[in-house]
Formats: structure tokens, C-alpha cells, sequence
């Protein structure tokens, strides 16, 4: 028999789950509200925007992976193969500061939900909420300390749970779609400014890209765990089905209220899960209850995902030299305890940011959205490299296009929330700089690596003085 199939370890199925169950959590139950500053015609085309960009990742994961199975270090180890061990670096901490931060939005609106129904944590970012929370969140630590691959199935049971309010949701939504009222929806001159001016169709698209980028960061997961699957072809093969299915549920679910409400009343729902709101006046109170249990159960599950998937990166990271070696430390279940803890510890002291803010999850997924842009790049230009080299143009193109994508957005629409990702490099360059001191001859540097140090060391100490001084702001 195949010793790649004699493997145990994570199969197709629950790969692909965990693809989805990264990606589906609690942005596509409020995304119809995020983007509802927008018309329907430049909310469908920054759909085919984002839509295309994502389908180049994953085609460019699948690519990758079947060219080079012998990357299982995670989706950094593409940028190591390609630019060094820096790169590698770079591509790594910007995607573990994408996932606690992106479970530090998932608290904040699991406890927006429960507040639903327990009035104690209503709102979700209350003295109640960030106790609970806590509990939640080293309850979670515990759990993928008992073993990765276990957590990993059960998480593929909890996203076959948490779809089942989506579909319903699209069902009835189709059933009272009204073609006229789409299409009373869908230019962009009905939407005005403070001065009643038609707000510009580009400057829409800009403001539905961050949200519609946040609902698919998780795409990547099945490459982070990699190494842990039964059949590492079937890495490529998850992520393109996971991403298939996800664009599915996320242009339904968010342009179906477009022919089922008038731009007024979207915009009046600013409250979330805005979802619950919008089911709760098509069918009745009944609505919201099924939609906030499901957006319940729906963090639940990709709060699990997202506990694993920055454990993973920091282990794969500290064995391949790029972190201190601690940090890769495994228990006897294969767990590495140091680095649950560690990045437990981080999100711990983030969520305590939810007592002063009012636009916690807000701020956390668009700064968990930047921070992944890092990673997405890198992963379009390996894709190209390789190409390059093989002479395979068609896939020189995918990665060209994906690669073009991160850039644009990076500069046009999330330049200051780049900025302070780069302020948060500092700190890890410093745990770079100590790996290397540990492993000096394992970890050999090249031009090109002193230079990328250089230019993030620097880029990021200007933008904590322009942060500083308030020249940049988020």
C-alpha cells in the first residue's frame, strides 16, 4: 500500500471543512449591513473583484502544493521556498497576527448574539462579555492542547451545523426576491453623501472590499496543517472546493437582500448580526432567534478553527528555525503548549480592548485583514516565480493577477491599517532575530533578507512615530 495513504492524519473532507468552517464565521451574518453603504451594482462588482482574487489564491495553493509537496511547513513556508528565510518570516507573523486577531471579532460578536438572547451581554463589550469570553478562549486553548487533529473533526461536525440557518436564510430570501426592487437597488447615483451628492461608484467599491477580503481569510487553512494531512494532494484540492462553496453562500446571502429590502431600511440595520435583523422582517421574531442561534454555533466552530490554525504556524514557524525553538516545544498529544499559551495570552490582553472601544470587531477584522495581505502577496509571487521558472505562462498569469490584487489593496484600501501591521513586526523580528541567534548555521541570510529586515524595521518604526504623532490614524 501507498505510504502517503498509509498516513493518518486529516482526509479530503474534513480539510475541506475546515477551509469553510475557517472562513464562515461571524462576517457573513453581518456582512448585507458592512456593505450596505453601497449600491447593488458596485457591491456585485467588487464582488467579481474579490471573487476572482480569491479564486487565484486557491488556484495558486493547488498549483503550488502539486509542484512542491515538500512544503508542509504551512502557507509560509511558499514564501521561504521562493524569497528566503525573512520572507518566510514576514509571511508567517502576518498570518498568526491575522487569526488571534480575528478571534478576538469573533468574541465580540459571539457575545453580541448571546446578548440576544441574555440581556447581561448585550452589545457584547461589556465587563460580562470579555469574562465569558476568557472563559471561551482558554476553554479552547485546553481543548487543542488535547491533540490538533481531534479538534479538526470536530470542527467539520459544527460547520455542517452552522450552514443550516444560512441555507435557510437563501431560501426564503430568494422566495420574496423582487427583480424590480434590485433593480431599483443597483445604481450607484441612490447613494449620497452628508451634502446629498451621489457618492462615487469607486469610492463604494472601496468600502465593500476589507469586509468582502475579512469573509474569506481562513481559505488558506488547510495548508497551514498541511503536514497533517493523510494525502498532501489533497491540500490543493480543499482549499478550490472550500473556495467554490464560499463564494456561493457569500454573494447570495449578501446581494439577495438588495431585491428583498429598500436601500432605507439596510441602512437603518446597523446593529449586529445584521442578519437576524433582516431575517426577523421577512418571516418574524422566529428569524432572528434561528439566525442568532446559528451565528452562535457558527463562532463556536470557527473560533476552534482559528485556535489552530495560529498554534500550527507559530510550531511549523519555531521548527523550521524562523521562530525560538521553544515555541515549537510539542506534549505528548503533539500539541506545542508554549505557543497555545503564548497566543492565548496575546488575544487575552486584546480582548480587553472591547471595554473601550465601540468599534472592537470592526477594528480587529480590518486589522486582521491587512495583516494577511503580507501573506496572500507572497504566496501570488512564489506562484509567479515558479511559473517563471517551469515556463508554465497560464499559472505565471494566475499568480500575476493575485499578486496584482494584494498590492492595490494594500495601497488604496487599507494603507494605514498596513502601516500599524508593520508596527507589529517590530516585536517579532526581535523572536526572529533570537531563532537566529539559536540556529545561526541552520538560518543563513542573504541579501535579500537583510534588505526586507531593513525595509520592515524601518517602515515600521515611521509608522509608530506617524501613529505617535497622529498623522496616521486608523
Amino acid at each position: 500500500m501507498d505510504t502517503e495513504q498509509q498516513k493518518k492524519g486529516i482526509g479530503l473532507i474534513p480539510l475541506a471543512a475546515l477551509v469553510i468552517g475557517s472562513a464562515i464565521g461571524g462576517g457573513v451574518f453581518g456582512i448585507m449591513t458592512d456593505i450596505s453603504g453601497s449600491a447593488g451594482g458596485p457591491a456585485l462588482f467588487s464582488w467579481v473583484l474579490v471573487g476572482t482574487s480569491m479564486m487565484m489564491l486557491s488556484l495558486s495553493i493547488n498549483n503550488i502544493n502539486k509542484k512542491r509537496p515538500e512544503l508542509e511547513g504551512g502557507i509560509f513556508s511558499y514564501a521561504e521556498a521562493g524569497f528566503g528565510r525573512f520572507s518566510g518570516f514576514i509571511s508567517g507573523w502576518g498570518y498568526w497576527l491575522t487569526c488571534w486577531l480575528g478571534n478576538v471579532a469573533f468574541a465580540t460578536l459571539l457575545m453580541s448574539a448571546l446578548g440576544y438572547f441574555f440581556p447581561v451581554f448585550d452589545g457584547g463589550q461589556n465587563v460580562a462579555s470579555v469574562i465569558v469570553s476568557t472563559i471561551f478562549l482558554w476553554g479552547y486553548a485546553w481543548l487543542v492542547n488535547r491533540g490538533v487533529e481531534n479538534a479538526s473533526y470536530v470542527n467539520a461536525i459544527v460547520t455542517i451545523c452552522k450552514l443550516v440557518p444560512l441555507f435557510l436564510f437563501i431560501i426564503v430570501a430568494i422566495s420574496t426576491f423582487s427583480l424590480q426592487q434590485f433593480i431599483n437597488n443597483f445604481s450607484s447615483d441612490i447613494i449620497l453623501n452628508a451634502n446629498g451628492q451621489p457618492i462615487p461608484f469607486s469610492s463604494q467599491i472601496l468600502s465593500c472590499i476589507m469586509v468582502m477580503l475579512w469573509v474569506f481569510v481562513g481559505i488558506e487553512g488547510a495548508s497551514v496543517v498541511g503536514s497533517r494531512a493523510k494525502k498532501k494532494s489533497d491540500v490543493g484540492k480543499a482549499t478550490i472546493l472550500g473556495i467554490f462553496g464560499l463564494i456561493v453562500i457569500y454573494v447570495l446571502v449578501s446581494m439577495l437582500p438588495y431585491g428583498t429590502m429598500t436601500m432605507e431600511e439596510l441602512q437603518t440595520i446597523q446593529t449586529q448580526p445584521a442578519m437576524g435583523y433582516v431575517f426577523e422582517m421577512m418571516v418574524g421574531k422566529w428569524g432572528a432567534v434561528v439566525i442568532n442561534g446559528g451565528l452562535i454555533i457558527s463562532l463556536v466552530g470557527v473560533w476552534l478553527s482559528w485556535t489552530i490554525l495560529p498554534i500550527e504556524t507559530m510550531r511549523n514557524m519555531a521548527d523550521d528555525g524562523l521562530l525560538p525553538a521553544r515555541w515549537g516545544k510539542v506534549n505528548k498529544k503533539g500539541a506545542p503548549t508554549y505557543a497555545i499559551v503564548l497566543t492565548t495570552l496575546c488575544t487575552n490582553v486584546f480582548l480587553l480592548s472591547l471595554l473601550f472601544t465601540d468599534s472592537a470587531y470592526n477594528f480587529a477584522y480590518t486589522l486582521g485583514t491587512a495583516a494577511i495581505f503580507f501573506t496572500w502577496l507572497f504566496l501570488g509571487l512564489y506562484q509567479m516565480k515558479l511559473s517563471y521558472q517551469r515556463k508554465e505562462w497560464v499559472q505565471f498569469l494566475v499568480g500575476s493577477l493575485a499578486s496584482a490584487f494584494q498590492i492595490w489593496a494594500m495601497l488604496f484600501v487599507a494603507f494605514n491599517e498596513v502601516m500599524l501591521v508593520l508596527v507589529l513586526f517590530l516585536p517579532g523580528i526581535l523572536f526572529y532575530l533570537k531563532a537566529r541567534k539559536e540556529k545561526q548555521q541552520a538560518v543563513p541570510q542573504t541579501k535579500l533578507d537583510y534588505l526586507l529586515l531593513s525595509l520592515v524595521s524601518i517602515f515600521g518604526v515611521v509608522a509608530l512615530a506617524l501613529f505617535a504623532t497622529g498623522v496616521l490614524h486608523l
